[in-house]
């Protein structure tokens, strides 16, 4: 008797059985966590809905720099050929948002026939307008690095208001939809233009919680002298920690990433060990995918099952007939004090809670006597979800990683991360020598001659 009730309490305790991570993580999406969003306007005031293109696409890569800090020469040195659409030079040259993506043939799908592709995952990008959109292609090119990985290249930040008025969308929006969606962010810097303006400022402030994801890479460092080249390296983290508000260093890559000769060869062998590293870096994002996007996911739980518990507080104190606008000004103005109850009542870190600013400026367009009150029953399928199911993910997620274990990068400039037959970097080996003008022999002579004799 009463069998049912026993029956709904096991199927809340055992973790659902999904055959693949992608498989797995869309059915969590749609059945658990997208309820709770759609119930309080979570895709107002944070992120649009993910779709299934979100979690099957490639890892990918996100360029972000000031303009001419070799973001799109380090693209090309990638794949060690051109793409369509690529444009280089030492004024600010692209002005697009280009995503590189694998395509059988060449060619350029503008931004406004990309939105409605449901096998990429940028159909959400259409809410940014046609200003956006005009600004946005997808360069397709058969290469082997494409294979495994997709690279979006940026518009050169520039410094100066004139940007920010010219650009007709909200750049720093922009970017912090794709960063919430790639595997890796690489900021660009050029050794000799350390500045960070205040809209590269602003971009590097959207970026926050996603500091997993970012990487440094100090360009164009064999145009200087080991010595000023320390005095650089000191003077960009000095910077990047007046911005990245983290108790960690940020990693810094060092080197030139292009395909021509270096102008002063002193620091070879460390431009050599730094990119190795971040190659390797790159080389990891295929087998750690699944894992990045089960990540993303428990991150965007937290921040719903916060902007839920935000939404209801603020229903519950508003009035159900009068003084309703007073109220509301009073309640936006008084957020902070809202936050710190919810943190106290249900125990949650400060870090999940939204950006208080942005948070205020987003409700004053709101009516809050249409906010939806607290449902405990989408609350507690989050929790369950994240309790049980992710587990159940986690012990999936590795199998698919030891059933894949050379899903590595390869092609292009990945082919070179190898030594030599020698087993020595440049210069090394059979190599020694190699940049000076005299035989490596003769250094040596008098030394070996004495041996002989």
């Amino acid at each position: 008797m009463f069998s049912w009730l026993g029956t709904d309490d096991r199927r809340k305790k055992d973790p659902e059985v999904f055959q693949t991570v992608s498989e797995g993580l869309k059915k969590l999406y749609k059945t658990k966590l997208l309820p709770l969003e759609e119930s309080y306007k979570f895709h107002e005031f944070h992120s649009p809905a993910l779709e299934d293109a979100d979690f099957d696409n490639k890892p990918m890569v996100l360029l972000v720099g000031q303009y001419s800090t070799g973001k799109t020469s380090f693209i090309r040195y990638l794949l060690e050929q051109d793409f369509p659409g690529m444009r280089i030079g030492p004024e600010p040259t692209t002005d697009s948002f280009i995503a590189v993506m694998h395509g059988d043939t060449e060619g350029v799908i503008p931004g406004n026939a990309l939105v409605v592709d449901p096998k990429k995952p940028f159909r959400k990008l259409n809410a940014f307008g046609n200003a956006f959109l005009n600004r946005f292609v997808c360069a397709q090119l058969p290469n082997p690095v494409l294979e495994s990985i997709s690279v979006i290249d940026t518009p050169g930040i520039l410094s100066g208001e004139k940007q920010r008025i010219s650009r007709g969308y909200d750049f720093a929006a922009v970017l912090e939809w794709f960063a919430e969606r790639v595997d890796r962010i690489i900021l660009l810097f050029d050794a000799h233009k350390l500045d960070i303006s205040d809209e590269f400022s602003e971009v590097i402030k959207a970026l926050k919680n996603h500091e997993d994801k970012i990487r440094v890479v100090l360009n164009k460092a064999d145009q200087i002298e080991t010595q000023q080249l320390m005095r650089v390296y000191g003077a960009l983290m000095w910077s990047l920690g007046k911005i990245v508000n983290t108790p960690e260093v940020i990693r810094v890559y060092i080197g030139s990433f292009w395909s021509h000769p270096l102008l002063i060869p002193d620091n070879r062998k460390l431009f050599e060990a730094e990119e190795q590293d971040l190659f390797k870096d790159i080389q990891s994002l295929p087998r750690n995918a699944a894992l990045r996007k089960l990540n993303d996911l428990i991150k965007r739980a937290r921040l719903a099952k916060v902007h839920a518990y935000i939404i209801s507080a603020l229903k519950k104190e508003m009035p159900s007939v009068f003084g309703k606008e007073n109220k509301k000004k009073e309640l936006i103005a008084s957020l902070g004090d809202i936050y710190k109850r919810i943190e106290r009542e249900h125990q949650i870190s400060p870090g999940d809670f939204p950006n208080l600013k942005k948070m205020q400026d987003l409700l004053q367009d709101q009516d809050l006597t249409r906010f939806q009150a607290l449902k405990p029953k989408l609350l507690e399928a989050v929790d369950d979800m994240l309790a049980s199911d992710i587990a159940s993910l986690m012990v999936l997620v590795r199998q698919e990683e030891s059933q894949r274990p050379n899903s590595a990068v390869k092609g292009g400039a990945f082919d070179g991360t190898l030594n030599g037959p020698f087993g020595h970097g440049y210069g090394e080996g059979a190599g020694e020598g190699i940049d000076e003008a005299e035989w490596v022999v003769r250094e040596k002579q008098t030394h070996y001659r004495h041996l002989h004799q």
